[in-house]
Parts: structure tokens; C-alpha cells; sequence
């Protein structure tokens, strides 16, 4: 792959020097920072509203724990936080065919494969970083609102999406060679997680494919303990696919 570390560091250049720094770890600082307090004020909530309705029924809402913080992260991420890596990465290559800066770029001694490999790594890299945050931020909340229960849980749960996210990014480098508009991408990428979605509820696409990750999290956390060992090795098999699919479709295009 040759000139990949220069383009590495281009490409790192550019995500500090761009929205990208900023977009996706503030959502996830944002999760953090408000999946506690979520599940600390929500059962308050919950009695306000049935109180100012007077119904006359009397329904028990139990009290917030650490759990309810981790697993409000947990489902945050999942949904929110995961859409918008899937719309963040949906021009990683697009938008360098877009611009002409791929032809600029491969006139240089760097190949096609070091290209894709570099911006798959560079979006590994910032989702790393944001993941990181955005889980430091909503333990040090969760201490200060609960207890220390349920840290080395969550923290296993939190690896397991960025497992998935880090797939997630690399089917997205298919999606962005393959279609060439950033938003055609991102519209495949969405279709993609509705699918996972869609298959998580089938038990042997939970047991057997990246499919499991979507709940494997909130089961931890829940303390059940479910099989790990088909849905991480699929999510890797597919992770690694995915990179030499895109590399092979972007060496036969035209620029």
C-alpha cells in the first residue's frame, strides 16, 4: 500500500481541521452526560404526569438505579449515536470523487487500497475517541448520581458497540464506493441497521450474526449472559469483507 501512512495522516489532519472532530463526539458526550440524569429524573417525571391526570390508579414506579443510567446509554447509543456514524462516513469516499481530490491524491504514490484502508482507520480512530468520552462522562455521572456498581458490565457492553459501529463503518465504505453520493449512502447505511434490526429479533440471526451485538449490551447489563463468541467473530469476518470490498470496487472505478 504505497503512501498509506501519508495519506493516514491526511486524513487525520482533516478530521481535526473539519466538522468531523466535532460532530459525532458531541453526541457522544451528549449521551453521556444525559443517560444518567435520564434515568434518575424519568420515574419523578412519570408520577408528576399521573398525579396531574388523577386517575384515582395507584401504580408503583420503582426508583432509578445504576443500571437504569448504563442501560439509557446503552439504547441511546444503539440508536441515536449509530445513525449518526452511519451519516457522518456515508461520503468517505464519495465525497473525495466528488471534490477530484481522489485523482490529486492518486497521482501520488498512493495506491487505491491504502486510500480506503486509510479512511476506514482515520473514522475507527475518531469513533475510538468519541466512544471513549462519551463512556468516561457517563460513569463519572452515573458515581455521582448512583454507585460503583456495574462498571466492568457496562464497559463490556460499551466495546460491543463500538465492535458494531466500527462494522457499521465499513460496510459504509462499500455503500460510499458503490453508490457515490453521500446521501445515497447514508440511506443505504440506514437500511442496513433497520435490517440488523430486523434480524436481531430471529434467534439465530441473534446467535449467529452482528446481529446479536444490538442486545448483547443491554443483556449484560441486565445480568443475563449471552452468547458472544458467533456474533463477534461474524462482526469481524463482515468488518473485514467489507474493507476489501470497497478497496476492490473503488480500484475498478473510473474518475
Amino acid at each position: 500500500m504505497r503512501g498509506f501512512m501519508v495519506f493516514m495522516r491526511k486524513e487525520m489532519l482533516e478530521i481535526l481541521r473539519t466538522w468531523r472532530i466535532w460532530v459525532l463526539p458531541a453526541i457522544m458526550v451528549f449521551i453521556g452526560i444525559t443517560s444518567p440524569l435520564l434515568a434518575e429524573f424519568t420515574p419523578a417525571l412519570v408520577k408528576s404526569v399521573m398525579a396531574s391526570e388523577q386517575s384515582g390508579a395507584v401504580i408503583e414506579i420503582p426508583e432509578a438505579i445504576t443500571r437504569d443510567a448504563y442501560l439509557q446509554f446503552s439504547k441511546n447509543s444503539m440508536q441515536m449515536a449509530l445513525i449518526g456514524v452511519i451519516i457522518a462516513v456515508a461520503g468517505m469516499i464519495a465525497s473525495e470523487k466528488r471534490s477530484g481530490t481522489a485523482i490529486l491524491v492518486l497521482t501520488k504514490p498512493v495506491s487505491r487500497t491504502g486510500l480506503v484502508i486509510a479512511k476506514v482507520l482515520s473514522n475507527w480512530v475518531l469513533l475510538l475517541g468519541a466512544t471513549v468520552m462519551g463512556a468516561a462522562l457517563c460513569v463519572a455521572v452515573t458515581l455521582m448520581i448512583f454507585d460503583s456498581a456495574l462498571i466492568s458490565e457496562f464497559v463490556t457492553a460499551t466495546a460491543l458497540w463500538f465492535l458494531l459501529s466500527a462494522m457499521f463503518i465499513a460496510c459504509m465504505a462499500v455503500f460510499s464506493a458503490l453508490i457515490g453520493s453521500q446521501g445515497g449512502a447514508a440511506g443505504a447505511g440506514v437500511g442496513l441497521f433497520l435490517g440488523v434490526s430486523i434480524l436481531s429479533a430471529w434467534g439465530p440471526g441473534r446467535d449467529f450474526t452482528p446481529a446479536g451485538l444490538l442486545s448483547a449490551g443491554d443483556r449484560i447489563l441486565i445480568g443475563e449472559s449471552p452468547e458472544l463468541l458467533w456474533p463477534i467473530l461474524s462482526t469481524v469476518l463482515v468488518t473485514v469483507l467489507a474493507v476489501a470490498l470497497a478497496a476492490f470496487i473503488f480500484e475498478r472505478q473510473e474518475l
